[in-house]
């Protein structure tokens, strides 16, 4: 299943990439916007699949669902946040707008079908994804530092960035179109892993980014090191009187 998702993956990035004429050693301002713009408005989708699908399964077996519903739905509302702050840096035509629509029918659909036949396989899917999508705004964060003084991918540096990316990611007045991307790489990150430990949860699993126990513990062990480091500091101070 993993090998198949993989593959299915690398597919789908090679075809994306020749059809919009990606190139990782000529990125451009325009490109980045319309690559993000675009991928974005389908990163949406899976989360928002994952989630109904789950909410409908609970109410099915008349069950809780352990708080994946939710984690999902975040998942798909922080994709959208992405999209919302770099439309405000471009105003995609109505083409493109129209692509958006129907690759949204067909991306949804077939992903939905693949969802209620096998979840693990979707979240493995999405997983691989997000890690090529960490790839890609690597390069993109590489392009913009590297780049000369003068252009617009330089000015990316020190242009601000829009409102509401400065407010969602907390990016202070003086956050910048370069602190957007390293905030958003830094939440697709995230996403891959969460989507890699969906694929292996069993049914009943309780999520383990909400589980009380495992905050619990995680709780605990910063006290323990804490309390050992203070201990540290106080045997240090000992030994220099």
């Amino acid at each position: 299943m993993d090998k198949m998702a993989l593959n299915a993956v690398k597919v789908v990035r090679f075809f994306f990439d020749n059809a919009t004429g990606w190139n990782n050693k000529d990125i451009t301002t325009d490109k980045i916007l319309n690559r993000v713009i675009f991928l974005e408005t389908i990163a949406a989708v899976p989360g928002m699949v994952a989630a109904i699908c789950r909410h409908f399964k609970s109410l099915r077996n008349m069950e809780r669902d352990g708080g994946l519903l939710h984690l999902f739905l975040e998942e798909a509302n922080n994709e959208r946040m992405h999209l919302l702050s770099f439309i405000k840096m471009k105003d995609p035509s109505v083409a493109f707008r129209a692509a958006v629509v129907f690759s949204q029918f067909g991306f949804g659909g077939a992903f939905l079908l693949s969802y209620l036949a096998s979840p693990k396989f979707c979240h493995r899917f999405v997983g691989y994804i997000e890690e090529e999508a960490c790839v890609t705004y690597t390069k993109i964060i590489e392009a913009i530092e590297n780049a000369p003084e003068g252009s617009k991918l330089a000015a990316w540096k020190h242009e601000a960035a829009p409102n509401i990316a400065r407010s969602y990611w907390h990016l202070g007045e003086n956050g910048t179109v370069l602190d957007l991307v390293y905030a958003v790489r830094a939440d697709e990150a995230e996403h891959r892993d969460v989507n890699h430990a969906a694929s292996q949860l069993r049914h009943g699993d309780v999520n383990p980014w909400s589980d009380p126990d495992v905050k619990l513990n995680q709780m605990l062990k910063r006290y323990v090191k804490d309390i050992m480091s203070r201990d540290d500091d106080i045997t240090k101070l000992h030994h220099q009187k």
